[in-house]
């Protein structure tokens, strides 16, 4: 996927850096496979606003995505590569030789009529769903499971990817996207190659508005507001605050936040950079 630069006919196309949609070959979802999402609007049932800063967007429709990918020796065929506006990444629409269709996030570099499989003596190329065991080291892979059968939980954002580095027992070792080293279940299944639309990242929304039709409200900054409404606030003309901290007092920018003895711990070789 690319992304393009306007033309600065208006304030908010001047700063504007646009995706380009060339890679997408259909602007309908499958009917059977989408499903109506409520959206809160940041309140709880009794309609108090219990999450700030979200509420209003465009009216959007949930894709059903399978990331288990448990149709085993079946082939499917890319019959479609979609947007979906719940996710950073493509999806591609998947004919199954039984007639069931699926959705599953597009890596990069998938077509249209490409034929994939699934299944523990599948060859591992780019789409290909197969255990961490049957993988070859070096290999770049995506939508990993932690738990067999449990499906795909780990890079499965725009552009992102880890690395099979390392086999021991019933163990494989993991480079992710953040740098960390972890240790992973080798009959835990996870797909070839690397998700796609990697540009999303370059994305610049351009204006505020933008941002609305997302689902965004606006933010005010905690050293903008009164000492009684964020620690960060009060304060003679531009004080800086104090150290950074949220609404609730609890620390930010360097403070760690993982939890002490967290049962996964044993599983993590290098912590993330």
């Amino acid at each position: 996927m690319a992304i393009k630069k306007l033309k600065p006919t208006t304030p908010g196309q001047r700063f504007r850096i646009a995706p380009v949609f060339d890679k997408i070959t259909v602007d309908r979802p499958e009917k059977s496979l989408i499903s109506v999402v409520k959206r809160s609007g940041g309140r709880n049932n009794t309609g108090k606003m219990t999450v700030r800063n979200v509420g209003g967007g465009h009216k959007k429709r949930l894709r059903d995505v399978d990331f288990k990918r448990d149709k085993f020796d079946i082939p499917a065929t890319v019959k479609s590569i979609e947007y979906d506006p719940n996710r950073t990444a493509r999806i591609a629409l998947l004919f199954y030789a039984d007639g069931e269709k699926r959705y599953i996030v597009s890596p990069n570099g998938l077509e249209v009529g490409t034929v994939l499989l699934s299944g523990p003596r599948v060859a591992p190329e780019v789409g290909n769903a197969l255990p961490l065991s049957e993988i070859p080291l070096g290999t770049i892979i995506h939508n990993i499971e932690l738990k067999p059968g449990k499906g795909g939980v780990m890079a499965r954002s725009a552009g992102s990817y880890a690395q099979l580095v390392a086999r021991e027992g019933k163990y494989v070792t993991l480079k992710l996207p953040s740098g960390e080293m972890r240790l992973v279940l080798s009959t835990c299944f996870a797909t070839i190659g690397t998700v796609s639309n990697n540009d999303h990242m370059n994305v610049r929304l351009g204006k505020a508005g933008r941002n609305r039709w997302l689902g965004r409200r606006p933010r005010v900054r905690g050293v903008a507001m009164n000492p009684v409404d964020h620690p960060m606030g009060g304060g003679e003309g531009k004080s800086s605050g104090g150290h950074p901290r949220s609404r609730n007092g609890i620390y930010a920018k360097g403070q760690k936040t993982r939890k002490p003895n967290k049962y996964s711990d044993k599983m993590i070789i290098t912590k993330r950079k």
